[in-house]
């Protein structure tokens, strides 16, 4: 085999995609995949709970609501995530799933009233992550086979009633991060390579909260997160079959590299009614600025540098919910939510096949004096998206088609009262 002739063009998709954290911002934020199951009550109303909340996990929604949670509360919680991915090839007609791995990410809550004016709460939690897996063979390999980001987020907060029916609220995100991604490398005729890079940071942020009773029978909550800059550092990997031609070895070398990227803000708001016995019925809507994340720049620290367009749009999430007290220490819990999608057309790729989606959920509350337990499940339908664009046709397959994602969510979480 005459490699000189064989080369040139796989030298040239390599040079294109070389620097391995050109997908890292669609693996970190998907369809703006911000991280909502935060607590089980919240997810079974469809986190329409900006408003009404009444357990520890406020601290996420909106802190301002746990100045009226009495004494010490705990909260543990976690929530399993399956999701069902599945491609069409326009190419080939042929249909890929993805691997259907489950995840579980856990959020831990605690709250102190220190008098009927100040609280105090702590919260850990994931705001952001993500887990895609395909199949090392599938169309798509040249563009993802693994997308993997956990985050953990610490955050305290403050509360205050400023006025009869006022509270304020306030806190510090500390987040830390870290990413894995890969993907096969086309080398032909040699068998496929494979990169894979990891890469970890942190970053400083704050949150803020606001909730004002109109009466007794409606209250309006507002909650927002400041975005997040992260300066990420990780290296870049290379596995390289056996015959690799030293142009191509000394190219891929294992080389360390870095990044900046900035998670979004975040806003909601939520109108809650209580004017009907046992019935609590809330109205929400959220915004996460997704606009500013136009562009991606990597540097290596062979001297290589990259900028990857993105080009992404702010994302609006309208939510409804409720719960219906069945009795005095059984509520049922129910709610919808629509998302939109910050990636356009043009830069869409499976990474994270994100769309527009629709979610429904249903739940149960038991609460006693001493504990509480609330379970909730979710089911969350992503419209069918069509690709078809250039993204990933340098590296050796666009991966054009539809992909289908569905995904099951059920929430437990466990609260402890010190009264």
């Amino acid at each position: 085999m005459n490699w000189s002739m064989q080369f040139p063009g796989n030298v040239c998709r390599i040079i294109t995609f070389l620097l391995p954290l050109v997908l890292w911002g669609t693996s970190a934020f998907g369809s703006g995949y911000a991280v909502y199951t935060q607590g089980a009550g919240a997810l079974a109303q469809g986190n329409a709970v900006v408003a009404h909340l009444d357990d520890p996990s406020a601290i996420f929604f909106n802190p301002a609501l746990i100045g009226k949670l009495p004494g010490t509360q705990f909260q543990a919680g976690t929530t399993l995530i399956h999701a069902s991915r599945k491609f069409e090839s326009d190419l080939s007609g042929s249909t890929f799933e993805g691997e259907g791995d489950n995840h579980f990410p856990s959020t831990l809550y605690v709250t102190h009233r220190f008098n009927p004016r100040l609280s105090a709460g702590l919260g850990v939690f994931s705001p952001f992550g993500l887990g895609t897996r395909w199949d090392e063979d599938w169309e798509g390999r040249y563009i993802a086979t693994s997308s993997e980001l956990t985050t953990f987020n610490i955050n305290p907060v403050v509360c205050w009633q400023a006025l009869p029916g006022l509270s304020l609220a306030g806190g510090v995100d500390l987040l830390l991060l870290d990413a894995t991604l890969k993907k096969k490398l086309a080398l032909s005729p040699l068998p496929d390579g494979e990169q894979r890079f990891r890469g970890d940071g942190e970053g400083l942020g704050y949150n803020l909260g606001l909730l004002l009773d109109l009466g007794e029978s409606l209250a309006l909550g507002l909650h927002y997160r400041s975005e997040i800059d992260i300066d990420i550092e990780g290296e870049a990997r290379f596995s390289l079959p056996a015959g690799t031609p030293p142009v191509i070895s000394a190219m891929l070398q294992n080389t360390d590299g870095e990044t900046r990227i900035t998670l979004p803000r975040q806003a909601q708001a939520g109108l809650a009614f209580k004017g009907v016995p046992r019935l609590l019925v809330e109205v929400g809507a959220r915004w996460e600025d997704w606009s500013d994340f136009e562009r991606l720049r990597i540097d290596l620290d062979s001297g290589l540098s990259t900028t990857t367009e993105r080009d992404w749009k702010d994302v609006f999430g309208y939510h409804l919910g409720g719960r219906y007290q069945l009795s005095e220490d059984l509520g049922l819990l129910a709610g919808y939510l629509y998302d939109g999608t910050p990636a356009p057309d043009r830069t869409f790729d499976p990474s994270i096949p994100t769309a527009k989606s629709q979610m429904v959920s249903v739940g149960v509350d038991l609460d006693r004096e001493r504990y509480r337990v609330q379970l909730g499940y979710a089911f969350q339908k992503y419209r069918d998206r069509d690709k078809d664009n250039a993204v990933g046709a340098a590296e050796g397959g666009a991966a054009n088609g539809t992909y289908r994602t569905e995904i099951h969510m059920v929430g437990l979480s466990l609260t402890w009262r010190l009264l």
